[in-house]
């Protein structure tokens, strides 16, 4: 009995976390490819068929079933793929091929992160005109409306989603029902729909309609976004709670938009077709629907604001990108965190975005160029990680799948004059700061000047027998431990500081996830050892309580600070960053008191 509320208690969950973007796509799918082409029977039997293999190709074959088979203890994401990829290449060109994939899917993410709050906040708005009364409303009541809940949306985020998080579950769940039984009525109006289970009718809509037929490829991917969360939160709730909530959203995604198609061939006037829906079959449970649509926009949004945080997370982690401060919202999940940087940017882009294109069905011209683009990138990437696994099946599995998200990519590029390009503006910013960043730290190390451990040793020695020391322990940060760090030299050396026990600490990133450990590799010299901290790649460690476990009692804390010299644009923009972001050992929550910031200068 306890396993299997467990079970159900980590299918609601899932709902909540993980469904809330492609669960939300019904609002506006249909919606919005039939403003594009005539609601003919024959039109949309062809849209329902390419709506229901676009969803089982390129979510339930290549999400749930062969990228959610790839992982690191459980861990998902376009990191992770990278991480099980370099691990398995040899050739450096390779590597930096893979690395650059890895960037640009990030980025991607990072991208339609931003649109889809802004598409799901207003397309829920819209349906306030089918209220009695409401029917006038302006076009600029609406935005400030939807501009309202970004902001309650974005303010909220900091107070964290630990307490509001056990209601998403039971939300959504009522959300998938509500879309389940209402598509289910509506279907039986018109069972021709059926029809479309043949994959026939697809291709045979788009070769009838020739170029424009395929460029309507570019809306059904509105169908499957969101598809790309079940393998990013597969950390967060489990690869099987996951599994199983997939099996029973699928079905009520596809009811739904069969309800819809059959509710559309008998209304082909009709203009937002879900709420039409909705109202047609019961009126006076439509504001209650209404208002349960919002909240489920509202539940999507925050949904992808969250993994916007875990991806940005996992980016600092694995030196990808720049480290902001984090804050953990929960005591009890360590994956609930805070990223104020990214929250109001975000904030202030998804304003942007709503008040740029106004209406939903203009947002849906810039929407899903960038979320084909990271299913692309997905897909190379498994077909790469199975081949190299000799998995031959899965291999070709993936590589078809590949295919189609190549059609769906190209057929996306027309988007990119019509307001498609928005989404690549907003994907270059991480794109631009992730290419400076991780090249300058490159350059960074290359340009100062360390010293080799035997020479530092020897060094040492003379001042540690001929200068006063000052008693109790201190602790050097440096990241590598076979050279030594410059500002230790001149703290040594130049400054003559020694204290009686002298510790380089360094910090090596370990190829799984999970896992922290800390033990001394090395004593150099009297009063002068190494200690390491290895880490998981998706671990931030409690350094402090590791050093007191270890019986390291530190009386100061020294750490590097490169001031860079440059009159390269690039590296002042490299510069800046590193200004404006907070120091590891800050990162890290080391006591505050304790710390000595040494400067060096270094020339780029």
């Amino acid at each position: 009995m306890l396993a299997i509320n467990k079970k159900w208690d980590g299918i609601i969950k899932s709902l909540g976390v993980v469904f809330g973007d492609i669960g939300t796509s019904p609002i506006y799918t249909l919606t919005v490819i039939f403003l594009l082409i005539k609601p003919t029977e024959e039109n949309i039997i062809g849209v329902l068929s390419l709506v229901l293999w676009t969803i089982t190709l390129l979510v339930t074959v290549e999400y749930a079933w062969l990228a959610m088979g790839l992982g690191k203890k459980g861990e998902g994401g376009t990191i992770v793929l990278r991480e099980l990829l370099v691990s398995r290449l040899k050739s450096t060109k390779q590597i930096a091929l893979v690395t650059f994939l890895a960037y640009v899917g990030i980025s991607l993410i990072i991208g339609d992160g931003v649109i889809t709050p802004a598409i799901s906040i207003l397309s829920a708005v819209e349906g306030l005109r089918l209220i009695h009364g409401l029917d006038s409303v302006t076009d600029n009541i609406l935005l400030i409306i939807a501009s309202i809940i970004a902001i309650i949306l974005f303010f909220f985020q900091k107070k964290g989603t630990d307490k509001v998080a056990k209601a998403f579950g039971p939300v959504m769940l009522l959300w998938f029902l509500c879309l389940a039984v209402s598509g289910t009525i509506s279907l039986f109006t018109n069972l021709h729909v059926l029809k479309a289970i043949n994959p026939y009718y697809g291709l045979a809509f788009i070769f009838e309609n020739g170029i424009g037929g395929f460029f309507i490829l570019a809306e059904v991917i509105l169908c499957a976004t969101g598809g790309e969360a079940l393998y990013a939160d597969m950390g967060h709730i489990g690869r099987q709670p996951i599994l199983r909530a997939w099996y029973f959203v699928c079905v009520a995604l596809l009811l739904s938009y069969f309800g819809q198609g059959a509710f559309l061939i008998n209304h082909p006037q009709t203009k937002t077709v879900l709420f039409e829906m909705i109202f047609n079959l019961s009126s006076f449970l439509y504001i209650p629907f209404l208002f349960l649509s919002i909240a489920a926009t509202v539940i999507a949004s925050q949904a992808m604001i969250s993994a916007i945080f875990s991806i940005v997370y996992q980016g600092i982690l694995t030196n990808v990108m720049p480290m902001f401060k984090v804050d953990f919202t929960s005591s009890a999940f360590r994956s609930q965190i805070y990223i104020g940087a990214v929250n109001w940017s975000m904030f202030v882009a998804v304003i942007f975005i709503i008040f740029q294109f106004e209406k939903s069905e203009k947002l849906a011209s810039a929407y899903g160029l960038a979320v084909t683009g990271t299913m692309f990138l997905t897909g190379i990437m498994i077909s790469w990680i199975f081949y190299l696994k000799n998995e031959l099946f899965k291999s070709t599995i993936a590589i078809s799948v590949t295919i189609v998200d190549l059609i769906f990519l190209i057929a996306n590029v027309y988007k990119i004059p019509h307001g498609g390009f928005w989404s690549i503006i907003i994907a270059a910013f991480p794109f631009i700061i992730i290419l400076i960043y991780t090249k300058g730290q490159k350059v960074l190390y290359k340009e100062l000047q360390f010293m080799d451990v035997e020479h530092f040793i020897k060094n040492y020695k003379i001042f540690y027998n001929s200068c006063n020391k000052i008693e109790g322990t201190a602790l050097y940060f440096t990241k590598l431990s076979d050279r030594i760090h410059p500002y230790i030299v001149d703290i040594m050396f130049t400054n003559n500081i020694l204290y009686d026990d002298n510790i380089i600490v360094t910090i090596v990133q370990r190829d799984d996830p999970f896992g922290v450990t800390g033990r001394y590799i090395s004593c150099l010299d009297e009063g002068l050892s190494v200690f390491e901290i290895q880490v998981g790649y998706m671990e931030i460690p409690d350094i402090e309580s590791l050093l007191r476990e270890n019986g390291i009692e530190e009386k100061t804390i020294f750490y590097g600070i490169e001031e860079i010299q440059t009159e390269n644009f690039f590296w002042q923009i490299f510069s800046i960053i590193r200004k404006l972001t907070p120091k590891f050992v800050l990162f890290f929550k080391l006591p505050t008191f304790k710390l000595h910031g040494v400067v060096t200068s270094v020339k780029m």
